[in-house]
């Protein structure tokens, strides 16, 4: 399915945009991005007027999510930076955790790995090589111990199914038979913890 860019629908009284992204789809859809960016998903065929009626349909709808947005994102600033020597200290007990994490689960599932690495990540909480190593993110030391290893176990999963199709999630649920609430909870707190990377 190609996607294009064809053009912005401004609110002039609210200093809000919305970019209008035309494909085959059939129904218009929107979508409010991380970084403050307002989505509109339309049919090709959908006219200049429809998409204005449907933008104004929706206004209250976009300003709530843009001022939850925005609520969020303060919320995340506020939040305090861990110095320079407290990132050490975790990369060096992620150091010493996440190996013997390791330890423990790859026999369970009958795999082996490569090395192990322990970083300051923005964006990952950890990553399984084509080669079978191991990344990840030290910031998981400030989460709960069982989404942590939720993590590795994901991790080594990726050992023998290096995708994310049913036969992935039924190999994590084998270990981690709760591992939806690990999920759920690094998606409601994982931004707080990003946040306090310096």
């Amino acid at each position: 399915m190609s996607l294009y860019m064809n053009q912005k629908v401004s609110d002039g009284s609210s200093g809000w945009a919305i970019e209008v992204i035309r494909s085959r789809r059939r129904t218009l859809a929107l979508e409010l991005k991380e970084d403050g960016r307002v989505l509109l998903r339309v049919p090709r065929w959908c006219s200049g007027q429809e998409i204005r009626r449907f933008v104004e349909q929706n206004r209250d709808w976009i300003e709530r999510k843009l001022r939850e947005n925005e609520e969020r994102r303060e919320a995340l600033a506020a939040i305090p930076k861990l110095t320079e020597e407290e990132m050490r200290a975790l990369q060096k007990r992620g150091r010493a955790v996440f190996p013997a994490r390791c330890a423990v689960y790859a026999p369970l599932l009958g795999v082996s790995y490569g090395r192990i690495s322990v970083r300051r990540q923005h964006s990952k909480w950890g990553s399984c090589s084509g080669k079978g190593n191991l990344n990840f993110n030290c910031l998981l030391l400030l989460a709960p111990e069982s989404v942590l290893d939720y993590v590795v176990v994901h991790e080594l999963c990726h050992r023998r199914e290096m995708n994310h199709s049913k036969r992935f999630w039924a190999l994590v649920e084998s270990i981690c038979p709760d591992f939806r609430e690990a999920r759920r909870w690094l998606r409601e707190n994982g931004g707080a913890l990003l946040a306090r990377l310096p």
